[in-house]
């Protein structure tokens, strides 16, 4: 939830004995000479350095480490290989699950649609967030009750190929502080004519004066290869009841 933060040190360095001090006092003499004038300034690691050279904190993403799992082929290619064996047919079409071959044909790049996205709560209506977002829209984009139970639900539609990894992740500030990072891996999916739907596990919003407030967050779906599908930058609200619906 919080971010990482990693702080990178000067390398450690052997420290040898010390020289006789005619020869000390010629070698640092040529050590300065051949100095540039802005290394301490400029934070370079060396014996003017400060104990930590830099900071650098971590991508908002965690780059994966890339496999090399070959070419991608189409659908249409796996279902043609090995068509002669009988067990390992089934085994594809198994696994692939309905897929409509006139929609996939050679494309090898999948296709993912995130259709709807909504917020359950017990006792309460659905809340239905508008899809497509409008670029530059203002205002708050919903309210949440603090303290209240909810789960998250997506709908999204998958063509061309299979989508590997599809995960949702949404990073959350108030008052321009990272407050709450969360990642969800939905999973991996084949193309289908009918949508798939995911229900996140249930968390709660936060309580209390210190929660309560306005925030900005950043929402994405993005997939093994780190292609996103969608991107949303909001503003929601906690507050101490629910907005009223008349």
């Amino acid at each position: 939830m919080s971010s990482a933060v990693e702080a990178i040190s000067c390398s450690k360095v052997d420290v040898p004995a010390a020289p006789e001090p005619e020869a000390a006092a010629a070698k640092a003499k040529a050590k300065n000479a051949a100095a540039a004038p802005g290394d301490a300034a400029n934070g370079k690691c060396g014996e003017a350095a400060p104990p930590h050279c830099h900071e650098e904190e971590e991508d908002e993403e965690e780059v994966p480490k890339v496999i090399d799992l070959g070419p991608r082929v189409s659908i249409k290619d796996q279902l043609e290989k090995d068509k002669d064996d009988e067990s390992l047919r089934r085994w594809k079409e198994q696994l692939l699950g309905s897929v409509d071959l006139n929609s996939v044909g050679e494309t090898l790049e999948p296709d993912v649609k995130i259709m709807s996205l909504s917020i359950l709560s017990p006792g309460r209506p659905d809340i239905f967030l508008p899809l497509p977002v409008e670029p530059n829209a203002k205002g708050v984009w919903f309210t949440l009750k603090e303290g209240s139970p909810y789960r998250l639900k997506f709908t999204f539609s998958v063509s061309n190929n299979i989508v590997s990894g599809l995960r949702y992740t949404n990073t959350v500030w108030k008052t321009g502080l990272k407050v709450d990072r969360a990642k969800e891996m939905l999973g991996t999916f084949s193309p289908q004519l009918e949508p798939y739907t995911y229900v996140t596990p249930e968390d709660t919003t936060p309580s209390g004066m210190f929660a309560r407030g306005s925030y900005s967050a950043r929402t994405k779906f993005l997939d093994d290869d780190r292609k996103c599908y969608l991107e949303i930058n909001y503003t929601f609200d906690i507050r101490r009841e629910w907005p009223s619906t008349s």
